[in-house]
């Protein structure tokens, strides 16, 4: 088996230090147009009338009228419109575009333009379910019989703004060369997500939509699904206009406007028996899914999922819902719905344990996951499981036993908190094997130079560089003798979408198998090719509609340590201190890992004490740019440290697991627990403000 800790430079490193990395806005072209929304101006309602100023010769409106066949993104619900149907859900709903070749001369039309509305009630509640998920294990009711104990308490998350450095953007143009045809580029994480959603608004084939991946400049699912509407809106307006046409979001329309974590609420109810032993879990979760449905129903899926974390319990009755509300749609972010359950799960576990009197870290150790258990969903957890391991290497890095002591002595101001945590690996359940079916393809040439094809997006996090090195290891080549180009949807397989945790569990998985039968056939100076579908593990079988048997082919695991400061007069939070060790099977390459590492730990924590996104009375977004929506900057950070520890999984490349949402899921609870240790009091809700924390020193409960 080859390792591959040590690390080799990024691919794209030299080209993006220069300067000539080519991303979207990049790009120019002959001919070309722009695109700006025109948006609504409240959150609920009927449009009565639009009335366009006189556009001058060049310049056009797109509605949609313009949509040739369904108005409507390709997304697992078909519910979200392109352009507003004449009910408005959300403020700022796309109603049109206007285009043309000059922006400036695009605002000042856009002034123009008068819609009156006849306004709604908005919905900002948790009041109307359009999606509902449930599922049990064991028996609740009996448990409930023997419990000595019931503990009850709420939990809340808010939005979470991706942030990613660059905006939503796209380029739709029609291919020079082929009649009727589309060609798109744009910041994305899935090209054939974004094909399919050209090809279902056009009707046009699938020969007559190609889309190309140019630099991207990060996405953390926040360009999963959001590309495929801005790039069906901008294939309506090229088959309008016969020109390409580009939209390029400024900061402010993009936060405003483009999807964002789902807020949540979690009900739980543990059940506690004469040995204080957590003999039962009822939930009750509740996400804000925003105005469509979109991805949530995966979400919520995910959220039960990840429900009981790092924990067995032999009996639980979970419930969820996602809620129509008129506020923007919320949609996939790093994570994917485990982060709002599995802080509330991390909580809740202490609070009981504050609750019993017993110490938090040895009733969370006398429910750790083990290989064998069966998961909350009445699957197994197949592979070894090294948590003992884990929480040991962490609490020798941190100090936490000691700290943990120290510090909740009255008057310190410091605090420190350790979470637990998993990440279940790819898509739920038989998503893989039934939906998106992947495939990867090598070719060799008549110079034995290798072709790496797949739909692997490099936003950032290094694809280019890992699957091209799992291929070149592989063979047995020079690192310099593979080629791994962006993906081009009219050159390669779908290997699914750069989401999930999934692309070295599933795409590096099957680079791997590829690269070692293409060795086994190798002939100097022929052109040779190997295609390689996935065939998942024989084990997981999966039932979406009761939500049970094996969720994930495996999971990885990890724990973080936060260490902090409280100043009792401004309630302002400093972080001193931040160790995490991980379990990700075995690391690809070290330098890439702890980038990772490093990036989703902040995340993690920002959104535990630091992100407040809220809206007002209308449902619009208070916070416009960077300025006013607080992001954890290096300042904020102290020198993170972090551990691997090696547990190499079957079917993963070399050994490899899932990392990159791993490394965000405990930051949350990991910074909450610190603040409670630091003030004394329950925290309940994040993000942990200054405001909050003023609340609960002056109102909270011990």
């Amino acid at each position: 088996m080859t390792k591959f800790a040590t690390s080799v430079k990024k691919v794209d490193n030299e080209d993006k230090c220069k300067g000539a990395a080519l991303f979207v806005d990049d790009i120019k072209m002959d001919n070309m147009l722009y695109a700006k929304s025109i948006r609504a101006t409240i959150a609920c309602g009927e449009i009565k009338s639009i009335k366009l100023p006189k556009l001058p010769e060049g310049y056009y409106f797109i509605d949609k009228d313009d949509i040739k066949k369904e108005n409507v993104v390709n997304i697992i619900y078909s519910d979200w419109p392109i352009f507003c149907t004449g009910h408005v859900n959300y403020y700022g709903e796309p109603i049109g575009l206007l285009v043309g070749e000059n922006r400036g001369k695009l605002e000042e039309l856009a002034k123009q333009i008068e819609i009156t509305y006849k306004e709604e009630t908005p919905i900002f509640d948790y009041s109307k379910s359009y999606i509902h998920k449930e599922y049990t294990k064991g028996d609740y009711a009996s448990a409930k019989k023997r419990a000595v104990k019931v503990i009850k308490e709420s939990f809340e998350s808010g939005y979470q703004e991706q942030a990613y450095l660059e905006p939503q953007g796209m380029l739709v143009y029609p291919d020079p060369k082929i009649k009727d045809k589309l060609i798109c580029t744009g910041s994305m994480q899935c090209p054939f997500y974004i094909k399919r959603a050209v090809m279902r608004s056009t009707g046009l084939g699938e020969d007559k939509v190609r889309v190309i991946q140019p630099a991207v400049g990060g996405a953390f699912g926040g360009k999963e699904h959001y590309p495929s509407l801005t790039g069906s809106q901008l294939a309506a307006a090229v088959i309008k206009t016969h020109r390409p046409v580009k939209m390029v979001f400024d900061r402010e329309e993009d936060i405003k406007f483009s999807t964002k974590r789902h807020p949540s609420r979690t009900d739980l109810e543990a059940l506690i028996d004469k040995d204080n032993h957590i003999i039962g879990l009822k939930a009750k979760i509740h996400l804000n899914g925003g105005a469509y449905r979109g991805c949530s129903g995966v979400v919520l899926s995910r959220a039960l999922i990840a429900l009981t974390n790092a924990y067995t319990i032999d009996n639980l009755d979970v419930v969820g819902d996602a809620y129509m509300t008129n506020t923007v749609p919320t949609a996939a972010f790093r994570g994917f719905g485990s982060p709002q359950t599995i802080f509330a799960m991390e909580m809740f576990i202490h609070h009981i344990a504050k609750d019993l009197g017993v110490d938090a870290l040895e009733l969370r150790k006398k429910h750790l996951v083990k290989q064998g258990d069966v998961t909350a969903n009445s699957g197994h957890f197949h592979d070894p499981i090294i948590l003992p391991e884990i929480i040991e290497k962490a609490i020798s890095m941190s100090g936490y036993d000691k700290k943990i002591k120290e510090y909740s002595k009255p008057g310190c101001n410091k605090g420190i908190g350790m979470s637990l945590f998993l990440h279940g690996c790819g898509f739920t359940g038989s998503g893989e094997s039934d939906l998106i079916k992947a495939k990867v393809k090598l070719i060799k040439d008549e110079k034995d130079h290798v072709y790496v094809y797949a739909s692997s997006v490099d936003m950032g996090q290094g694809n280019k560089t890992t699957l091209k090195r799992i291929v070149s290891k592989n063979l047995g080549v020079r690192d310099d003798q593979v080629t791994f180009d962006n993906p081009d949807t009219d050159m390669i397989p779908d290997s699914g979408p750069t989401a999930a945790s999934r692309t070295i569990i599933i795409v590096g998985f099957l680079m791997e198998k590829a690269a070692k039968n293409l060795k086994k056939i190798w002939k100097k100076g022929v052109r040779q090719e190997i295609v390689e579908p996935y065939v998942g593990p024989t084990y997981i079988k999966w039932d979406e509609d009761t939500m049970q048997g094996d969720a994930y082919p495996s999971y990885s695991w990890g724990a973080n340590v936060v260490e902090v400061s409280y100043d009792p007069t401004t309630y302002q939070i400093s972080i001193d201190g931040v160790w995490s060790v991980y379990d990700c099977g075995r690391v690809v390459d070290e330098r890439i890992a702890f980038g990772q590492a490093d990036g989703g730990i902040v995340q993690g924590l920002g959104y535990g004490y630091l992100e407040n996104e809220v809206t007002d009375e209308i449902g619009r977004f208070r916070q416009k740019n960077l300025s006013d929506y607080i992001i954890p900057t290096a300042k904020d950070m102290p020198h993170l440290e972090t551990a691997f520890i090696d547990n190499p999984f079957v079917y993963g490349a070399d050994g490899a697991k899932g990392l990159g949402e791993l490394t965000l899921v405990g930051g949350a609870p990991a910074v909450a627990l610190a603040i409670e240790n630091a003030i004394g009091k329950k925290v309940n809700k994040i993000p942990a403000t200054p405001e909050y924390i003023m609340e609960l020193v002056t109102n909270g409960k011990d």
